[in-house]
């Protein structure tokens, strides 16, 4: 028996069950995959002590230094995507614990912001409902995207993808960050707005596309929400403690959003009792959730597991690739 034959690998939150049908894992070692979420440390240093390997998606799992000291085993994290903030990569490096990482693919988000935007607008949810229930036909109007205004706050690139997608439905496009030049939006076909709370009084539909950082969490709050336009549709894709949810769930009830779209919390998986299941927001179609579908497509999933495998095949003939540093 070979060195790779013993050891041991961990496929952590396969949710969907694809990690052993998208990739070939033969000749790795012991592979065992999870398709749960543990949060309790304890509980999840005991699942975790035996491993070599920990394959992680995306960060669903975080990798904490704490998480790591209990884990005399441990010597290859491999995490789906370029980055993953919930790594400590300082700690691994301390540890002698290789990162790597895969790459991703770019439209899968920005897709589902349009499809929410989409949904939204036309009152797709509600009308299902009212489909299959007692009326059993349609009950309201929706609103075309055409003629409105999107604001895009964050410029990067799944913000110029959603300006192209948007400008293909008609759209006028607007943006905001904290750092956004006017050359940027130039180059993406945007107009710049001064400050969040003008986006938000200009803009019709408004979607965030920002990296989660210290300056940007509870960036989206009471002031941006109160400047809202009329019948303004709020969407995140991004992450979730980018949004302020407090003012967030005030707001819809206030009508300043008049609706908003969530694929990503400050919690996941999302738990029962979270104050964002508000049944009269979400049966009257104030409020769209989705479990955090931005990146789960068969595609990106391929490169994901595939790329896994082959840091894995790497890391185990010495020569680890795509190093997160």
């Amino acid at each position: 028996m070979g060195e790779n034959d013993r050891m041991r690998i961990a496929v952590l939150d396969d949710y969907a069950g694809a990690a052993l049908r998208l990739a070939d894992w033969s000749g790795l070692g012991e592979v065992e995959v999870f398709g749960d979420t543990i949060t309790d440390p304890g509980a999840l240093e005991a699942r975790l002590k035996p491993f070599d390997v920990i394959c992680v998606m995306r960060e669903r799992t975080p990798m904490t230094a704490e998480l790591m000291a209990c884990l005399p085993n441990l010597k290859l994290i491999v995490t789906t995507g370029p980055r993953n903030a919930a790594i400590d990569l300082a700690a691994a490096k301390a540890r002698g614990i290789t990162v790597s990482g895969t790459e991703s693919r770019k439209t899968t988000t920005s897709e589902l912001a349009m499809l929410m935007m989409l949904a939204l607008n036309r009152r797709l949810m509600p009308e299902v409902a009212a489909l299959h229930g007692p009326a059993g036909w349609q009950q309201g109007l929706g609103r075309d995207l055409a003629g409105l205004t999107l604001g895009l706050i964050g410029l990067g690139n799944i913000g110029a993808q959603m300006a192209a997608l948007g400008r293909g439905f008609g759209m006028r496009i607007v943006a905001w960050s904290q750092n956004l030049r006017e050359e940027r939006c130039e180059e993406v076909g945007a107009e710049r707005m001064e400050s969040l709370p003008a986006l938000m009084a200009r803009a019709d539909v408004s979607s965030v596309h920002l990296v989660l950082s210290e300056r940007s969490r509870g960036l989206v709050g009471t002031q941006a929400f109160a400047a809202a336009k009329p019948g303004h549709v709020f969407i995140n894709t991004s992450r979730g403690p980018i949004v302020d949810t407090g003012a967030l769930l005030a707001g819809l009830r206030a009508g300043r959003p008049a609706m908003a779209g969530l694929d990503v919390f400050d919690a996941e998986p999302l738990p029962a009792d979270d104050p964002l299941r508000d049944r009269a927001l979400i049966e009257s179609g104030a409020l769209l959730l989705t479990p955090h579908l931005g990146y789960t497509t068969q595609a990106t999933y391929e490169v994901f597991y595939r790329q896994t495998v082959e840091a894995v095949r790497a890391f185990q003939a010495g020569s680890p690739i795509r190093l997160l540093t």
